[in-house]
């Protein structure tokens, strides 16, 4: 390797770990009384967000589809501290149920600071088979809700100087076999909200908009599927972690996360080397024709 790529590669480094390092602060206070509306939150990295917000002393509502295990998550929320925590039932795939998510939080917290996008639907493991209309229902739960409830909230998120931000993953910056309707879904999140982060600030809006890219989480759904097909490279990193940079990161207002860390520098290579991510990804795991 010649010096200039050499300088390159570790300007690249410092700037890297400068940003990291310089990142604004996370004041714990200012989540004091805030109001939030979490999706996805009956399990996982949703339910690990209401318990951070609660221990925050912040007002919260969640909704997944299990009524029963979202009363028993907010119920927990209250003993952790939340000034209130709600819940509604609510299905994605429906064209109903997003914005009826919206109205309930702001009906019963009289506005939102944060709207939370994290709820997915479930997809196989597995090579496509040509399943059209899956990809369909799985575009409208992890795509056009987050569009329809993110418009919905836009208003009060408005008037309240809040944040909007979106869970979204590393597949939806570099592709993987066995999920082609999930990458899909997540692709399409970052070209949504990618684009309303340059109008809203193009507008000069009040509403900051943060896009969280996620690695491999150590949540129930994401193991299932990972057994079915062994893993070679790829290390797992805890729900509970994952779900507070997310929050610190809409707190702070800021635009990205990526967690864990060496996510941007997967993406990067990706961009830099595409063979070498091709052929790392190809070989990443243990399948049988």
């Amino acid at each position: 390797m010649n010096t200039f790529p050499k300088i390159l590669i570790a300007s690249l480094c410092v700037a890297f770990v400068a940003v990291k390092w310089s990142g604004p602060r996370f004041n714990a206070e200012s989540l004091k009384g805030a109001r939030v509306l979490v999706t996805g939150a009956s399990t996982g990295i949703g339910e690990q967000m209401a318990y951070h917000y609660a221990r925050f002393g912040a007002q919260i509502v969640i909704t997944a589809r299990r009524e029963k295990v979202l009363e028993q998550v907010s119920e927990k929320c209250m003993s952790l501290g939340a000034q209130k925590a709600l819940y509604i039932s609510a299905d994605m795939g429906t064209d109903s149920d997003p914005a009826k998510a919206v109205d309930f939080a702001l009906e019963k917290l009289g506005g939102l600071d944060y709207l939370v996008l994290n709820h997915i639907g479930p997809s196989p493991f597995t090579m496509w088979k040509g399943d059209v209309e899956h990809v369909k229902w799985l575009m409208k739960v992890n795509f056009f809700s987050y569009v329809q409830m993110a418009w919905k909230a836009m208003d009060s998120l408005e008037q309240s100087k809040g944040s909007l931000v979106v869970v979204s993953s590393l597949l939806g910056k570099m592709t993987s076999p066995f999920v082609a309707p999930y990458t899909s879904t997540k692709f399409a999140l970052n070209g949504f909200f990618g684009a309303l982060y340059h109008e809203l600030a193009m507008k000069k809006s009040n509403v900051s908009l943060s896009i969280c890219t996620l690695g491999l989480i150590d949540t129930d759904s994401a193991m299932e599927k990972v057994r079915l097909v062994k893993i070679y490279i790829f290390l797992t990193y805890p729900a509970t972690d994952a779900a507070l940079k997310i929050i610190i990161t809409g707190a702070t207002r800021q635009q990205e996360l990526f967690y864990p860390w060496f996510t941007q520098i997967a993406n990067l290579i990706k961009d830099w080397f595409p063979f070498v991510t091709n052929y790392a990804i190809q070989n990443s795991y243990k399948y049988n024709p």
